[in-house]
C-alpha cells in the first residue's frame, strides 16, 4: 500500500466538527428539502455525515431535535425582525407590529413546515415568550393597557408569528375553475353557499387555486381588520 504523500494531505477536505449548532442547521436544511416526515435521526445523521449514535452527543432525541428547530427559527424571526424599518410604536403601533409580524411570516414562507413544530411543543420555548414579550412591549408602548394588551394577545394568537390556520388547506392540484367545478358537481346541492362562494371567488380570479385565496393578501387583510379593532379599542380606553 502507497502511504500518503504531502500532496494527498493538502488536498484532504479537514473534517467539520459535529456541533449542536451543526446538527440543528443540517435538520432545517432537510426539512426544507424534503419535508418534516422526512426529519428522522437517521436521516439526520446521514446529512451531517456521522453515525446516528454521534447525534445523541448533541440532541437527544427526535423531540429534542425539534426544541432545537423552534430555537433557530426564533432566532430566524428575531434577526428578521430587528431589520424591519418601521416607525416607533409610540409613532404608530399599528405600523410598527405590522412591520414586524409581516417579517417574521417571510421567515416562515421559507419554512413551511415551522409552524407545525411550533404548535407541536407541549410547552413554551423560552425563545417563544421572548418574542411575544417584545410584542407586549410594543404595544404597550403604543398606548395599550395591561388588559388590552392582553386580550390583543389572545386576538392575535399565532398571527403575531406570522402564521394561521387556513379554513382551506390547498391540496397542490389543479386550478380555482377546476376545484370549484368539481366542489360544484358533488356539493351544490348540499353546500350551497359555499359553492356560490368559491364560483364568485373563480370568476374574480380565474388562475387562482383552492387555495383559492391568495395566502398573503388573506392574511394581511385579516391582520388589517384585527389591528384596527385594536386601535379602536386602545383610543375608547383612552378618551
Amino acid at each position: 500500500m502507497t502511504p500518503p504523500t504531502d500532496a494527498d494531505a493538502l488536498t484532504e477536505q479537514p473534517r467539520i466538527p459535529l456541533s449542536r449548532r451543526r446538527v440543528l442547521r443540517a435538520a432545517v436544511e432537510l426539512a426544507d428539502r424534503d419535508g418534516l416526515d422526512a426529519l428522522t435521526m437517521r436521516r439526520l445523521a446521514q446529512e451531517v455525515g456521522a453515525e446516528a449514535m454521534s447525534l445523541y452527543h448533541h440532541v437527544a432525541n427526535k423531540q429534542a431535535v425539534f426544541d432545537g428547530l423552534v430555537e433557530v427559527i426564533l432566532v430566524e424571526i428575531t434577526a428578521a425582525v430587528d431589520e424591519v424599518e418601521a416607525p416607533a410604536p409610540e409613532e404608530d403601533w399599528r405600523a410598527a407590529l405590522r412591520a414586524r409580524i409581516l417579517a417574521a411570516r417571510k421567515v416562515l414562507l421559507r419554512h413551511r413546515w415551522a409552524p407545525q413544530v411550533l404548535e407541536s411543543r407541549p410547552t413554551t420555548s423560552p425563545s417563544v415568550i421572548a418574542y411575544y414579550d417584545g410584542v407586549v412591549a410594543l404595544l404597550r408602548a403604543g398606548g395599550f393597557s395591561f388588559d388590552l394588551t392582553h386580550r390583543a394577545l389572545h386576538v392575535l394568537g399565532s398571527r403575531a408569528l406570522g402564521f394561521t390556520q387556513e379554513l382551506f388547506q390547498p391540496d397542490g392540484g389543479g386550478s380555482a375553475a377546476d376545484e370549484a367545478a368539481a366542489m360544484t358537481e358533488q356539493m351544490a346541492d348540499r353546500y350551497p353557499n359555499i359553492v356560490g362562494m368559491l364560483m364568485d371567488a373563480v370568476h374574480d380570479d380565474p388562475g387562482g387555486t383552492l387555495g383559492f385565496c391568495d395566502d398573503q393578501f388573506e392574511f394581511e387583510f385579516a391582520l388589517d381588520l384585527i389591528l384596527e379593532g385594536l386601535e379602536r379599542r386602545r383610543a375608547a380606553e383612552a378618551a
